[in-house]
């Protein structure tokens, strides 16, 4: 079998892809394909589409710092909008083209003899290249939970991630199960249309009030004739939540939680605005701080509890039978729809995506498990030469991925370019680099509310299977930009 040879392959073909590519072309690396197992560009926003999904950080800064759009309908926009977005920068970028579709990478090994990575395709298609770039996000391993008896349920069952465009919730009997922030978008949605609607939960989420302004036709006209007016309210929401991520979890034990602390009430408030049955509210209560787990805002998930239709279950599932849910308490509830909105997989399925053999025949996915989640600059492992993963530990910058990708794209560039220069075929971290940027990162960790914070009863995906909360990175946004354009060069074996 022929074997494809490129200069790069970049597995993904969401916003984190769409970046790299748009990063290689700028460097003059034309000669790359974009692999994705989905029929379309957008990651996580084609995937999902159920109904009320919608951004939970401000368009305006949920969006490429060099790619502004002046169009958005709302400040918290709907998702067939951010798919849409997605579409037009790989479009205007021209990264397009080197998008194949359907194609399901299932591992890669470097050849230390050619010095090339060998990509295996589902099909038994294999590829070779020069570099490889994961960009398979954090969000798209889909967690289906392994409850007794669901195989024998009778009902319809839907995931999130799949959802049906043609589904209709009237006059159905649906039981959620999950209430994390899809839950929160979608469970008021359902409760319009739905007969009855249960609602499982495992842990309750913190939820503030949504503050949603509508973009009108004059406004987006001055967004587009004057950019600055939106580099303004950029900057603005940015700044806001850059803040918000330093002083409630970064800097938790510097500010002794002040602000965490006024988050919660805010969260307290509106639940009593809301909801007047204090037993009740007190079902809806975390029992963890503010901050441990991704908050959410939503002007309509606590009153859909209020609607007769719509009933809380906080007892836990038992198992089911062919027609309902039996909870632990022993009470059946009588069903003809699931609906899971469980989330992702992140730290067993997702870290790595794929099978990855480095040099020496190191496989990441062990090493990270025998030894501690780990990244250079949140994207590079030594011993995996030529290999850039964007989603890896410590990569995540907090609420917004685009600022996460803004860095990567500046180290990108900053390492191929002395690559280039050098005329050089390979580059690999050290590991006394890597071993370094460990080090601070957990010593930053330290001052975090994952640290000094009450966040044993959150259940909250920041934390891998050991405990550690190694998938954010400890440091702001200028800090990340400024390292990934500033590190020294001898952190890389370059040769």
């Amino acid at each position: 079998m022929t074997t494809e040879q490129l200069d790069a392959v970049i597995v993904g073909a969401g916003f984190a892809g769409i970046g790299a590519a748009i990063q290689l072309k700028r460097l003059g690396i034309d000669d790359f394909v974009i692999l994705d197992r989905e029929d379309d560009l957008g990651g996580t926003w084609y995937v999902n589409h159920y109904p009320g999904l919608a951004v939970d950080v401000p368009t305006t800064t949920y969006s490429y710092f060099f790619e502004p759009n002046p169009n958005w309908s709302r400040l918290f926009t709907p998702g067939p909008e951010i798919k849409q977005y997605a579409d037009d920068v790989a479009d205007k970028y021209d990264v397009r083209k080197h998008m194949r579709f359907s194609t399901t990478v299932e591992g890669a090994r470097w050849d230390e003899d050619a010095n090339v990575w060998r990509i295996a395709l589902a099909g038994g298609e294999t590829m070779t290249a020069r570099y490889l770039i994961t960009a398979t996000g954090f969000l798209s391993q889909p967690k289906v939970p392994d409850i007794p008896g669901i195989a024998g349920f009778e009902g319809k069952v839907i995931h999130t991630t799949e959802w049906e465009d043609d589904f209709d919730a009237t006059g159905r009997r649906i039981a959620v199960i999950g209430t994390g922030a899809t839950a929160v978008q979608l469970i008021p949605e359902l409760a319009k249309r739905a007969a009855d609607l249960t609602v499982y939960q495992r842990t309750p989420i913190w939820v503030v009030p949504k503050v949603d302004l509508r973009f009108g036709e004059r406004t987006k006209r001055m967004f587009a004739r004057i950019p600055l007016t939106q580099r303004v309210l950029r900057w603005l929401t940015d700044s806001i939540y850059e803040v918000m991520v330093s002083v409630g979890v970064r800097h938790y034990r510097t500010f002794r939680g002040r602000f965490n602390i006024s988050a919660a009430d805010l969260s307290k408030l509106h639940r009593f605005a809301v909801i007047r049955d204090p037993e009740l509210r007190r079902r809806l209560t975390p029992d963890y701080d503010f901050g441990c787990k991704r908050p959410t805002f939503s002007n309509g998930y606590y009153r859909a509890f209020t609607k007769p239709n719509v009933h809380l279950q906080d007892a836990g599932i038992d198992h089911l039978d062919a027609d309902g849910i039996i909870g632990k308490d022993g009470t059946k509830n009588a069903i003809d729809t699931l609906v899971l909105a469980t989330g992702f997989d992140l730290w067993e399925a997702n870290f790595p995506a794929i099978e990855v053999i480095g040099r020496d025949g190191r496989d990441l996915g062990k090493w990270w498990r025998d030894t501690r989640f780990q990244a250079y600059q949140g994207v590079s492992m030594p011993y995996f030469p030529n290999y850039l993963s964007l989603a890896s530990p410590y990569a995540f910058l907090g609420l917004n991925f685009f600022n996460t990708m803004e860095y990567q794209m500046r180290l990108m560039d900053r390492l191929l370019s002395e690559v280039k220069r050098r005329g050089a075929t390979t580059f690999e971290v050290t590991e006394e680099a890597n071993a370094a940027f460990l080090d601070r990162m957990t010593e930053l960790l330290g001052d975090s509310i994952f640290t000094a914070g009450n966040c044993g009863s959150a259940n909250s995906y920041y934390f891998n299977p050991a405990g550690e909360p190694t998938l954010l990175r400890p440091s702001s946004t200028e800090t990340a930009i400024r390292e990934a354009s500033e590190f020294p060069l001898a952190d890389y074996q370059i040769a």
